[in-house]
Protein backbone atom coordinates (compact mmCIF):
# COMPACT_ATOMS: atom_id res chain seq x y z
CA UNK A 1 0.00 0.00 0.00
CA UNK A 2 1.44 3.37 -0.98
CA UNK A 3 2.11 6.21 1.44
CA UNK A 4 -0.58 8.27 -0.26
CA UNK A 5 -3.23 5.58 0.31
CA UNK A 6 -2.09 5.13 3.92
CA UNK A 7 -2.35 8.89 4.42
CA UNK A 8 -5.91 8.84 3.04
CA UNK A 9 -6.87 5.99 5.35
CA UNK A 10 -5.35 7.73 8.37
CA UNK A 11 -7.25 10.92 7.51
CA UNK A 12 -10.45 8.87 7.17
CA UNK A 13 -9.91 7.38 10.64
CA UNK A 14 -9.23 10.87 12.03
CA UNK A 15 -12.40 12.21 10.38
CA UNK A 16 -14.46 9.37 11.83
CA UNK A 17 -13.01 9.90 15.31
CA UNK A 18 -13.69 13.65 14.91
CA UNK A 19 -10.94 14.64 17.35
CA UNK A 20 -12.16 12.22 20.01
CA UNK A 21 -9.23 10.41 21.63
CA UNK A 22 -11.45 8.52 24.08
CA UNK A 23 -11.60 5.03 22.60
CA UNK A 24 -11.99 1.43 23.67
CA UNK A 25 -10.22 -1.19 21.58
CA UNK A 26 -11.73 -4.66 21.34
CA UNK A 27 -11.17 -7.88 19.42
CA UNK A 28 -14.40 -8.80 17.69
CA UNK A 29 -12.85 -11.14 15.12
CA UNK A 30 -14.09 -14.32 16.84
CA UNK A 31 -17.74 -13.23 16.67
CA UNK A 32 -19.98 -14.58 13.94
CA UNK A 33 -21.68 -12.25 11.46
CA UNK A 34 -25.09 -12.27 13.15
CA UNK A 35 -23.66 -11.45 16.57
CA UNK A 36 -21.50 -8.71 15.06
CA UNK A 37 -24.46 -7.11 13.29
CA UNK A 38 -26.59 -7.25 16.44
CA UNK A 39 -23.75 -5.82 18.52
CA UNK A 40 -23.06 -2.96 16.11
CA UNK A 41 -26.74 -2.06 15.75
CA UNK A 42 -27.21 -1.99 19.53
CA UNK A 43 -24.11 0.19 19.87
CA UNK A 44 -25.54 2.62 17.31
CA UNK A 45 -28.59 3.10 19.57
CA UNK A 46 -26.21 4.50 22.19
CA UNK A 47 -24.44 6.63 19.54
CA UNK A 48 -21.35 4.40 19.74
CA UNK A 49 -19.53 3.36 16.60
CA UNK A 50 -17.18 0.45 15.99
CA UNK A 51 -14.45 0.66 13.35
CA UNK A 52 -12.27 -2.31 12.41
CA UNK A 53 -8.83 -1.02 11.49
CA UNK A 54 -5.29 -1.98 10.66
CA UNK A 55 -3.17 -1.53 13.77
CA UNK A 56 -0.42 0.56 12.19
CA UNK A 57 -2.92 2.99 10.67
CA UNK A 58 -4.89 3.21 13.92
CA UNK A 59 -1.70 3.79 15.91
CA UNK A 60 -0.64 6.66 13.63
CA UNK A 61 -4.12 8.22 13.66
CA UNK A 62 -4.36 8.02 17.45
CA UNK A 63 -0.86 9.46 17.83
CA UNK A 64 -2.01 12.47 15.80
CA UNK A 65 -4.81 12.87 18.37
CA UNK A 66 -2.24 12.76 21.18
CA UNK A 67 -2.98 9.21 22.32
CA UNK A 68 0.16 7.18 22.93
CA UNK A 69 1.04 4.01 24.76
CA UNK A 70 -1.29 1.68 22.84
CA UNK A 71 1.48 -0.42 21.31
CA UNK A 72 0.56 -3.49 23.38
CA UNK A 73 -3.15 -2.98 22.84
CA UNK A 74 -3.02 -2.57 19.07
CA UNK A 75 -1.84 -6.07 18.27
CA UNK A 76 -3.86 -8.67 16.43
CA UNK A 77 -7.37 -7.96 15.15
CA UNK A 78 -8.57 -4.62 16.50
CA UNK A 79 -11.84 -2.73 16.47
CA UNK A 80 -11.93 0.85 17.75
CA UNK A 81 -15.11 1.76 19.62
CA UNK A 82 -15.78 5.46 20.08
CA UNK A 83 -18.61 7.90 20.67
CA UNK A 84 -21.39 7.86 23.22
CA UNK A 85 -22.03 10.48 25.87
CA UNK A 86 -18.56 10.24 27.39
CA UNK A 87 -15.76 7.75 27.89
CA UNK A 88 -17.40 6.32 31.03
CA UNK A 89 -20.66 5.60 29.18
CA UNK A 90 -18.60 4.08 26.36
CA UNK A 91 -16.69 1.80 28.75
CA UNK A 92 -19.92 0.77 30.54
CA UNK A 93 -21.57 -0.20 27.26
CA UNK A 94 -18.57 -2.11 25.92
CA UNK A 95 -18.02 -3.90 29.25
CA UNK A 96 -21.70 -4.88 29.32
CA UNK A 97 -21.44 -6.35 25.84
CA UNK A 98 -18.18 -8.15 26.66
CA UNK A 99 -20.01 -9.92 29.51
CA UNK A 100 -22.93 -10.87 27.23
CA UNK A 101 -20.83 -11.99 24.24
CA UNK A 102 -18.04 -14.32 25.30
CA UNK A 103 -16.17 -13.92 22.01
CA UNK A 104 -15.89 -10.13 22.38
CA UNK A 105 -12.59 -9.35 24.09
CA UNK A 106 -11.66 -5.97 25.54
CA UNK A 107 -8.02 -5.23 24.74
CA UNK A 108 -7.68 -1.75 26.23
CA UNK A 109 -8.34 1.84 25.36
CA UNK A 110 -7.54 5.47 25.97
CA UNK A 111 -9.13 8.16 28.11
CA UNK A 112 -7.99 11.79 28.06
CA UNK A 113 -4.88 10.86 26.07
CA UNK A 114 -3.62 8.18 28.45
CA UNK A 115 -3.61 4.49 27.62
CA UNK A 116 -5.68 1.95 29.55
CA UNK A 117 -5.32 -1.79 29.71
CA UNK A 118 -8.26 -4.20 30.01
CA UNK A 119 -8.40 -3.81 33.80
CA UNK A 120 -8.33 -0.02 33.44
CA UNK A 121 -11.33 -0.12 31.11
CA UNK A 122 -13.25 -2.28 33.60
CA UNK A 123 -12.40 0.11 36.47
CA UNK A 124 -13.49 3.05 34.32
CA UNK A 125 -16.81 1.33 33.61
CA UNK A 126 -17.56 1.29 37.34
CA UNK A 127 -17.02 5.05 37.66
CA UNK A 128 -19.94 7.46 37.86
CA UNK A 129 -20.99 9.00 34.54
CA UNK A 130 -20.67 12.67 33.69
CA UNK A 131 -24.27 13.41 34.72
CA UNK A 132 -23.83 11.57 38.02
CA UNK A 133 -20.63 13.51 38.75
CA UNK A 134 -22.34 16.81 37.94
CA UNK A 135 -25.23 15.99 40.27
CA UNK A 136 -22.81 15.02 43.06
CA UNK A 137 -20.85 18.25 42.60
CA UNK A 138 -23.97 20.43 42.47
CA UNK A 139 -25.30 18.71 45.60
CA UNK A 140 -22.03 19.43 47.38
CA UNK A 141 -22.11 23.04 46.25
CA UNK A 142 -25.71 23.54 47.37
CA UNK A 143 -25.43 21.64 50.68
CA UNK A 144 -23.88 24.49 52.76
CA UNK A 145 -26.59 26.91 51.62
CA UNK A 146 -29.33 24.39 52.43
CA UNK A 147 -27.81 23.77 55.86
CA UNK A 148 -27.60 27.51 56.51
CA UNK A 149 -31.23 28.03 55.45
CA UNK A 150 -32.31 25.20 57.73
CA UNK A 151 -30.32 26.66 60.62
CA UNK A 152 -31.87 30.09 60.08
CA UNK A 153 -35.41 28.75 59.74
CA UNK A 154 -35.14 26.39 62.72
CA UNK A 155 -35.28 28.93 65.59
CA UNK A 156 -37.93 31.00 63.80
CA UNK A 157 -40.11 27.92 63.33
CA UNK A 158 -39.68 26.99 66.99
CA UNK A 159 -40.63 30.51 68.08
CA UNK A 160 -43.74 30.49 65.87
CA UNK A 161 -44.76 27.11 67.30
CA UNK A 162 -44.36 28.34 70.88
CA UNK A 163 -46.35 31.53 70.21
CA UNK A 164 -49.10 29.51 68.53
CA UNK A 165 -49.33 27.02 71.40
CA UNK A 166 -49.32 29.85 73.94
CA UNK A 167 -52.12 31.63 72.04
CA UNK A 168 -54.14 28.43 71.86
CA UNK A 169 -53.54 27.87 75.54
CA UNK A 170 -54.92 31.32 76.41
CA UNK A 171 -57.91 30.87 74.08
CA UNK A 172 -58.71 27.55 75.80
CA UNK A 173 -58.82 29.19 79.28
CA UNK A 174 -61.17 31.98 78.08
CA UNK A 175 -63.57 29.42 76.57
CA UNK A 176 -63.62 27.52 79.89
CA UNK A 177 -64.49 30.71 81.89
CA UNK A 178 -67.39 31.56 79.60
Amino acid sequence: MSKFIKGLLIRDILNRLDGNGDVIIVDSSKMDANATNTWRSELRKSDIKALSVRNTLARKALEELGVTGLEGVLEGPSTICYGGEDVVALSKEITKWAKEIEKLEIKGGAADGSALDEAGVKVLSKSPSREELLSIISGQILAPGANLAAALNGPGGTLVGQIKSHAEGEGGEEAAES
